[in-house]
């Protein structure tokens, strides 16, 4: 037994010794460049620059393969901060963008077709009959968005639509991804007048199905100064739709909208950016099975 013990140690000690001769010989060196990135980078490891993390930004920031406005939640402060580091100049800033839900058909104003008791999920929803809405292009009001948020700036709202925290937000787009009815889109804080709807049904069949949703009369249209909404055709009909590029937020439309279908919002700030990201928690499938039981 001694003799057992006694050459587990010698065994241990040795191999540790020629792990520790291995750690020196082939370590590799980190750029100091990338150890300082890191320390001012969000933290939140969301995806939205294309790299797997924060760490493999920053060593594309090094490399030079990437620019430093790939970080979408850092915003301008941050940008100056990289630029300071790799002593370059910031002079391709982007505006920063947050998530905007275009859908206003809230528990108040959707009509629904029947009460879905199912898992919390929009995907499985839309499985059953396109889901439980009337209107097949709203909001499926079940969360999904909000599951997948890596910095908890989406909640469930007291009408069950999705509630945007701006200064959370930092334009990741993982709620853009998850949605599986494209009513989310990344836009620029400088924008306020949206169109907070995308039913492209018959005006009468539209309203029918939502109250708030846009009828294509056209007002809009024609008491635009700038010319900035159109009503957009496609395949299944037409909705009015903003050109940003044109609309100076004078919010005509939205007060010409017999619906309210258009929604001119506050002014944000472009330096309203996370400070503090919190992780994505997993695990639960939101069966239900908690509650039911």
């Amino acid at each position: 037994m001694l003799v057992a013990i006694v050459s587990l140690a010698v065994m241990g000690a040795l191999f540790g010794m020629i792990l520790g001769i291995a750690g020196k010989k082939f370590a590799v060196e980190i750029d100091p460049k990338i150890e300082s990135l890191l320390q001012i980078l969000p933290g939140g490891n969301c995806g939205a620059c294309g790299f797997p993390g924060c760490a493999g930004f920053a060593e594309a920031v090094v490399e030079g393969t990437t620019k430093p406005t790939a970080c979408s939640p850092g915003g301008a402060s941050l940008y100056e901060k990289i630029a300071a580091i790799m002593g370059t100049e910031v002079s391709d800033y982007e505006e920063r963008k947050v998530a905007r839900v275009l859908c206003q058909g809230g528990l108040g104003n959707a009509r629904l077709l029947y009460h879905y008791h199912g898992i919390m999920d929009c995907h499985f929803a839309m499985a059953s009959f396109k889901g439980p809405k009337a209107c097949n292009w709203g909001c499926i009001r079940l969360g999904s968005c909000s599951q997948v948020c890596p910095f908890d700036a989406i909640q469930m709202g007291a009408d069950r639509l999705p509630v945007v925290d701006f200064y959370r937000c930092t334009g990741c787009g993982r709620c853009v991804q998850e949605c599986p009815q494209n009513i989310i889109k990344l836009i620029g804080v400088s924008h306020q007048v949206h169109v907070r709807c995308v039913n492209t049904d018959k005006g009468k069949d539209a309203r029918s199905a939502c109250s708030v949703a846009c009828i294509k009369c056209g007002l809009c249209v024609k008491n635009c100064p700038e010319g900035a909404v159109q009503l957009r055709e496609s395949g299944s009909g037409s909705v009015a739709v903003i050109d940003y590029d044109k609309c100076t937020n004078c919010g005509i439309c939205a007060s010409k909208c017999p619906t309210g279908a258009i929604e001119k919002s506050v002014q944000l700030s472009d330096d309203l950016i996370l400070d503090i990201p919190k992780p994505v928690q997993s695990g639960c499938p939101h069966c239900n099975a908690c509650i039911t039981a």
